[in-house]
């Protein structure tokens, strides 16, 4: 089977975790009305985006909202890759930390996000997450029926070579659930987007919470799916919600076959590894 369809989920996050899984659920539960085969949600779905909660809501791995994802995967039958959670481990170290389930409800990935985001903009945006996370060390790809999928998490795809290591190993999309603010969302969102798309010839897929101005931390929602050419298949706007797309894997090796820049690479010239 060469095509595949995929929802993503913007949603709401609130100070309460049970309100917020139970959105989740509920937007999971109409994506797979529609015969949905993998569901995507947003980075730190289950807490509010705020370095100082990091520690608060922080789970084990195989804790509550572990379980709750692996259990609607399993009863629905679809992949789902659980956007992000606080993760602490037994060390008391935290991580920005995404799930990916199987049709049965096994783990068959886990990305700890690997580039932290740290950033100072004069007059605009400032976050630190290194405050209260760790960063992860792993590059992640994981295998269906349908192709092998690259995952990774909001500031760690500004990174082209964690991308190219991702399509090296054999993605033909890359899922990013993600969180951009208003200063780097309307700067950046769209275009990283179609750049990695179009430089790796895969699908790119982001998914982000939808905008709550009353937060102290205010995402810029407008979750979006591109093209291995780079064309937008779909885009939100701020507000909750899901859309639905198909992933057609031929029309990836359509696209390579035509332009074969991968296999045009001068690695005598530059580092076999990106």
């Amino acid at each position: 089977m060469r095509h595949m369809y995929l929802a993503v989920i913007q949603m709401k996050t609130t100070e309460d975790k049970l309100t917020n899984l139970k959105t989740a659920t509920k937007f999971i539960n109409k994506a797979c009305e529609q015969k949905v085969d993998m569901v995507i949600l947003p980075e730190m779905f289950n807490c509010p985006y705020n370095t100082s909660n990091f520690p608060i809501y922080a789970e084990l791995e195989n804790g509550d909202t572990y379980k709750y994802l692996s259990d609607l995967a399993k009863k629905h039958k679809v992949y789902i890759v659980g956007g992000s959670i606080p993760e602490k481990d037994f060390n008391g170290n935290i991580y920005n930390t995404s799930y990916v389930f199987d049709r049965k409800g096994k783990q068959i990935a886990k990305h700890r996000k690997v580039h932290l985001f740290n950033i100072q903009i004069e007059g605009g945006q400032y976050f630190k997450e290194s405050d209260t996370l760790n960063a992860g060390n792993n590059v992640t790809t994981f295998n269906t029926e349908f192709a092998t999928f690259g995952l990774a998490i909001c500031y760690d795809f500004r990174f082209p070579e964690l991308s190219r290591m991702m399509v090296n190993n054999g993605a033909k999309a890359i899922i990013i659930p993600a969180s951009f603010n208003l200063t780097t969302g309307p700067a950046h969102w769209e275009i990283l987007f179609k750049s990695r798309a179009i430089d790796n010839q895969v699908y790119t897929i982001g998914c982000s919470s939808s905008r709550d101005c009353s937060a102290s931390y205010i995402s810029y929602g407008n979750s979006i799916a591109v093209s291995p050419w780079g064309e937008i298949i779909n885009r939100m706007d701020e507000k909750e919600g899901y859309f639905i797309c198909k992933l057609d894997f031929s029309y990836v090796d359509k696209i390579r076959n035509e332009l074969p820049l991968l296999s045009h690479r001068r690695l005598d010239l530059y580092n076999q590894n990106t």
